[in-house]
């Protein structure tokens, strides 16, 4: 049997999503869920923990519990393609024109758990970081982190990989002009839990996650060049991809 507490809020839950509480209602108060459901004041809290922790409500100083007002959800539609402009490359439309909204911090960092493989490195060895923060320049709104993870054999190779500015094109003109190109990309899509630093930079409410892309280039002699590891705040973006009819899907009729 789940805990009363879990029940409740299952019967909540459902409420929000048949409309019954729209976003910005309030919720019955812990006194009000005590005295309905015969619990304590402890376990009415819990239900209302529940609920934040799914992203489903936000509690609000003195004002109760409330159904989360989440922003407009921005569509990002991949369509497995690199782009090129003036400035440098770029894998979605709607992204050219996104800037880095501050100077790109460079260091030396051990690489993390979910890179290290990719870079066909142990966790924890030290690699390169570029680390940006991109959005719209107009308004100063963060739309995605960028962190770009080159192993330092490579950066032993090519220091230029290292310098704030790498030049038109950036680090992926400068790995081709060195032969290691034509560079191939390949890219995944996972979630985690935001970290504190990303919860920061996106002003993330209580229990929204990220979505995280992460994207290999590769050179033609299979060297795993970049790993370049993009948050994305979850709760405003939409990822969405063309689907195409392969020729096995196509119905020769009646």
């Amino acid at each position: 049997m789940a805990p009363r507490y879990r029940e409740i809020a299952d019967e909540l839950r459902e409420a929000i999503y048949r409309g019954d509480y729209r976003p910005g209602d309030l919720l019955p108060s812990g006194e009000e869920l005590s005295r309905r459901h015969g619990i304590s004041r402890e376990t009415a809290s819990k239900v209302h923990r529940l609920l934040a922790q799914e992203g489903l409500a936000d509690a609000v100083r003195r004002g109760g519990t409330r159904v989360r007002i989440n922003p407009p959800r921005r569509l990002i539609t991949r369509d497995r393609k690199a782009y090129r402009d003036e400035i440098g490359y770029f894998f979605d439309t709607a992204a050219q024109n996104w800037r880095a909204l501050g100077p790109v911090r460079i260091a030396r960092v051990p690489a993390p758990w979910d890179v290290a493989p990719l870079l066909g490195i142990e966790p924890g060895t030290e690699v390169l970081i570029r680390d940006r923060v991109i959005g719209d320049p107009g308004t100063g709104t963060v739309h995605q982190l960028t962190a770009s993870y080159l192993p330092l054999a490579l950066v032993a190779e090519l220091p230029i990989l290292e310098a704030t500015d790498t030049g038109p094109g950036g680090i992926y003109d400068r790995l081709e002009e060195a032969g290691h190109g034509p560079l191939t990309w390949h890219e995944y899509l996972t979630a985690r839990a935001a970290s504190a630093h990303e919860t920061e930079a996106f002003g993330l409410r209580a229990g929204v996650p990220v979505q995280r892309l992460i994207r290999t280039s590769t050179d033609p002699g299979g060297l795993v060049c970049e790993v370049n590891a993009i948050s994305l705040p979850a709760d405003r973006v939409e990822i969405g991809y063309r689907i195409e009819r392969d020729t096995t899907a196509i119905h020769a009729g009646p």
